[in-house]
């Protein structure tokens, strides 16, 4: 069951919160709840439960894998508690562990759902490139040793914009009832030893974005051709995609939402790369 799909119970006289948070993904088992393991959202549920001395249910803009981190997620919860934005906010981060904290909090109109409402969602995939592995970087950045041609990965990142069946770029355990997805923004950039892909879509499969770096990375080491892309698109097969990608340098960095519900935009993630 996707319990992202169950509405929070609402009660009478609550308030609604709309939440921003980021986290490192190498700290936690994933976004979803799950039993005798740390995810973020037990996290989060119990450091918000602990400030409003009440039981708190929170529902994501969307759920992240195990070592997948996050700089711009959002979140909505509801309760009675009567506490200010700067209350909440201090108090829940006072309750966090280390590797993740609350970085804004605002009272919303009822209406607004993080899931649901959510125009769009957006991934960084950060690639690290040299001779040598990363030391503090290490779990943060996918690196390779590789020498990776960054015009043959746009080319082929162009082949994969729009509206298509991604059903090859899902992970074979995908919970998703279709596979139809529109990919507004696909981009390759580059500095000295980074290379990051930025993806805007208005969602995406389990494994899409790690799936899509795969393939991109695969053209960029010269090992496939640039329409290599585009024939794994069509061919619907998750098995003619190749390798998916570690998740160490995928980020979930921002969720874009009608301008009426004023929902901060994050800051460029990870700036200094």
């Amino acid at each position: 069951m996707d319990v992202d799909n169950i509405p929070a119970t609402v009660s009478a006289g609550s308030v609604r919160y709309a939440v921003g948070v980021e986290y490192d993904g190498s700290r936690f088992h994933g976004w979803q709840s799950q039993s005798g393991v740390r995810t973020v959202q037990d996290c989060i549920e119990k450091a918000l439960g602990a400030v409003a001395s009440e039981a708190i249910r929170v529902v994501t803009a969307g759920r992240t894998d195990t070592g997948v981190h996050a700089t711009g997620q959002v979140f909505h919860f509801d309760s009675v508690a009567d506490r200010s934005p700067l209350n909440w906010l201090r108090g829940a981060n006072t309750h966090l562990p280390s590797g993740s904290a609350l970085t804004w909090i605002k009272q919303v109109d009822r209406t607004f759902h993080a899931r649901f409402t959510a125009l769009s969602r957006r991934y960084r995939y950060v690639l690290f490139c040299r001779d040598v592995r990363p030391t503090y970087l290490s779990g943060k950045v996918t690196w390779t040793y590789e020498k990776l041609d960054v015009e043959r990965m746009k080319s082929a990142a162009m082949l994969l914009k729009g509206r298509h069946d991604f059903s090859a770029f899902r992970s074979s355990g995908c919970q998703s009832k279709q596979p139809v997805r529109e990919i507004y923004e696909l981009s390759v950039n580059s500095e000295g030893p980074w290379i990051w892909i930025d993806i805007e879509a208005n969602g995406f499969l389990q494994h899409m974005v790690r799936n899509i770096a795969g393939v991109l990375t695969a053209v960029a080491n010269g090992s496939k051709p640039v329409l290599w892309a585009a024939e794994v698109l069509a061919s619907r097969d998750r098995s003619a995609g190749g390798v998916t990608a570690l998740p160490d340098g995928l980020y979930f960095s921002g969720v874009r939402y009608p301008e009426a519900f004023k929902i901060p935009s994050p800051p460029d993630p990870c700036k200094f790369w």
